[in-house]
């Protein structure tokens, strides 16, 4: 029996439909020799702490690092029944078919599966690109060997184990640490996570740390022959800053004042024919940055919706993808996915009619395939009707970036001029558009479009000539001021994260880092983000992310290595090279190993002080630490279900708690007992207190009297009598 394994029904529902298979089994579908099970994305999952020693349930700096010796999975408690399906099939399986999600993710799934049940047969892989019919059919045509995708699951699984590694590792001490400083509530630190909330701490701090600087800018109007245009003035060196800004307000008036009537000759009037190709189809982030920018759709949205129109609809090829180029081969299905869109929506007829499937652009290239092409619409005609909104607006831009690319070029004239006048130069530029091309149906900004923000940029500027004579008509002064970066968006962020090594300055890092370098995948990184938001370490205002009080000084408390996005983009760069097999699993696992103890070393030498100078962590409660009475550790302030409370950070050693008074902590509250009063009092009695509660025999659980019996109320917490028996 041959057995397809599937990431998710949906996806066994596909495949089997291609290939008639129609009868449906426990947790399976079969016909013939042909059986096709799913999974439902992973159905195994790393065991925690705990579960190598349960010792480690309790959180203690002195127990760390915890690094298992043989890693261990567990199949998670709803998955039991189907696991059990799949291990069943095994056991009667000839050989494996893999189809997955073709990524890495999709590869650790399956083969963490087979290899949990001990697997040793023969294993093959369909790559699927997309879910619509023909594309399944191309796949089943040209099924890998499972050697050819098996990196991919080591590189997964060195995801996993560093994951693990840093996560429960840095929580748990970054955590305890926190409590120290009277931080209540776990302080979750992730290999990617933390790298990508400390980009958006450092732009807060250099937005509100920004101090702006004014600048000046001086525009002359002249008169040519053929008419006239304003130029802006391009200062001196000793006049400007390193961007090329006049700081110098003399230098600025005086030159307006003395250019007005003056006459100035042309020494420059270039027009150029500029052309500029359509831009890529999108991968996963280009999308995400898009959408953000149009609709302030967020990532994780964009994600979820580019998914339904792969799976659901059938209408997009695979979407977590990191490569924005099509196969050359794909070129000869372009007449059918042409095709397709105009039995999808008669909005793409006209588009479709301008397109020339013969034109190549510069997205065929096979050199730059990754493990997926750029997403695109499939050859299959889908019901857009049927589509939601958000999903309607994504498979438009996918489309249109689709069919662009066989469009001309975009083509415009742009024209320099500059004068010299008073031995000053000002230049006046000019982009007229000549061909509309792709930007017909794009009809997005880009360098070809007039800018109406820049008064030296002309859309039409007259024709001069070298050595003409221009008259100065009129002379301004504008005063302007710097400004500080701007907030991070969802989209921009997603940005960042994907090209970190071409941001890095450091010379040594350079070397290593290779400039497409990013933290986190196409898949995942949406993900993060939403974690980040989830954690209270990001909110968002309208459309931008911005850092909470918990975020910053989480950031503010940990060490460079763990923060530094470089950091994290080498490991993902390790794990990019086990996934082309030029990299090995146990040396990059070893690596983070000793990483981690390097980091937890210092963590244990800072806790000391931690302990006693409290690290000097904002809660977002703004609160004052205060010390326990009974050990001098300090107090935080905590709501439990009958309000605020004041307990200290050493618990559950010290178990000391004091009521709230106006946000400080009061004073101890006295024990009430009656055991004075009612030392005759015993098991099965009325309550003497409430006159309504039975008493009952109970034993201390807790404290330095764990064990000890004592009388108490059945009417307990509303009535607190206590007698020792």
């Amino acid at each position: 029996m041959k057995l397809y394994l599937c990431e998710k029904p949906s996806q066994a529902r596909d495949i089997a439909r291609v290939l008639g298979v129609r009868t449906k089994g426990d947790g399976c579908l079969h016909a013939g020799d042909t059986t096709i099970t799913w999974c439902f994305g992973h159905l195994l999952e790393m065991l925690p702490p705990d579960g190598y020693d349960p010792a480690y349930k309790r959180w203690q700096l002195e127990a760390l690092p915890i690094i298992p010796e043989q890693w261990k999975l567990a199949v998670k408690k709803e998955a039991r029944k189907q696991f059990g399906i799949i291990q069943r099939l095994l056991k009667n399986a000839s050989s494996v078919v893999i189809a997955t999600d073709a990524d890495r993710e999709g590869e650790t799934i399956a083969r963490e599966v087979l290899q949990l049940c001990q697997w040793r047969g023969p294993v093959t892989r369909l790559w699927l690109s997309a879910l619509d019919d023909a594309s399944i059919r191309k796949a089943l045509d040209n099924v890998l060997p499972g050697s050819r995708t098996e990196a991919l699951y080591h590189a997964g699984l060195g995801r996993a184990r560093a994951d693990w590694l840093v996560g429960m590792n840095l929580t748990r001490a970054y955590t305890l640490i926190g409590r120290q400083a009277g931080h209540d509530g776990v302080l979750s630190v992730g290999r990617v996570q933390t790298p990508a909330l400390n980009l958006v701490v450092e732009r807060d701090l250099a937005i509100e740390n920004f101090s702006p600087k004014p600048y000046y800018e001086v525009y002359a109007t002249f008169q040519v022959k053929a008419g006239k245009f304003t130029a802006r003035w391009l200062p001196p060196v000793d006049a400007a800053d390193s961007e090329g800004r006049c700081t110098s307000l003399s230098a600025a008036r005086t030159l307006a004042q003395n250019i007005e009537s003056q006459q100035g000759e042309v020494i420059k009037a270039d027009t150029t024919r500029e052309k500029e190709a359509p831009p890529l189809p999108f991968d996963l982030s280009s999308l995400q940055q898009e959408a953000s920018k149009r609709w302030a759709m967020g990532a994780q949205a964009v994600l979820d919706t580019a998914q339904a129109l792969y799976e659901t609809h059938k209408a997009l090829t695979y979407p977590r993808t990191d490569c924005p180029y099509l196969p050359d081969s794909q070129r000869a299905e372009a007449t059918q996915v042409l095709a397709a869109l105009k039995q999808s929506d008669d909005a793409y007829t006209a588009l479709v009619d301008g397109a020339d499937a013969n034109l190549r652009s510069r997205a065929w290239d096979d050199k730059k395939i990754t493990a997926h092409h750029g997403i695109i619409p499939t050859m299959t005609a889908t019901v857009v009707s049927k589509m939601s909104e958000p999903e309607r607006q994504l498979y438009d831009l996918v489309c249109r970036r689709y069919i662009a690319q066989f469009y001309p070029a975009y083509e415009y004239d742009k024209t320099i001029i500059e004068v010299i006048t008073c031995d000053n130069t000002f230049r006046a530029t000019g982009n007229v558009p000549r061909v509309a091309g792709w930007r017909s149906l794009l009809n997005q900004t880009g360098s070809g479009q007039t800018r109406t923000d820049n008064p030296d940029r002309n859309r039409d500027l007259p024709a001069v000539t070298t050595g003409e004579a221009a008259h100065v008509i009129s002379a301004r002064l504008d005063t302007k001021e710097t400004k500080p970066p701007p907030r991070y968006t969802e989209g921009t962020l997603i940005a960042a994260m994907k090209s970190i090594g071409k941001q890095i300055d450091d010379p040594k890092l350079k070397k290593v880092l290779r400039e497409t370098s990013g933290i986190g995948t196409e898949a995942t990184r949406a993900g993060i983000i939403e974690t980040l938001l989830q954690r209270g370490f990001l909110k968002k205002a309208r459309k931008h992310l911005i850092s909470t009080p918990t975020g910053r000084s989480l950031i503010s408390m940990l060490p460079a290595p763990i923060k530094d996005p470089a950091t994290t983009a080498l490991w993902e760069q390790g794990l990019d090279d086990i996934a082309q097999g030029r990299g090995d699993l146990t040396a990059f696992v070893t690596g983070q190993t000793r990483w981690i103890e390097d980091i937890l070393r210092q963590v244990k030498q800072q806790s000391a002080s931690a302990t006693t100078h409290a690290s000097g962590f904002a809660s977002d409660d703004d609160q004052t630490r205060h010390p326990c009475p009974e050990c001098a550790k300090p107090l935080r302030r905590r709501k439990g279900k009958n309000g605020w409370f004041w307990g200290c950070t050493g618990y559950p050693d010290c178990k000391c708690t004091l009521p709230d008074s106006r946000g400080k902590p009061g004073k101890a509250k006295p024990r009430t007992t009656t055991r004075s009063r009612h030392t005759n009092s015993k098991a099965g009695d009325q309550c003497p207190q409430c006159r309504s509660g039975k008493l009952v025999q109970r034993s201390m659980k807790n404290g330095r009297n764990a064990g000890r019996a004592f009388i108490g109320c059945t009417a307990y917490p509303k009535c607190n009598f206590f007698s020792w028996a």
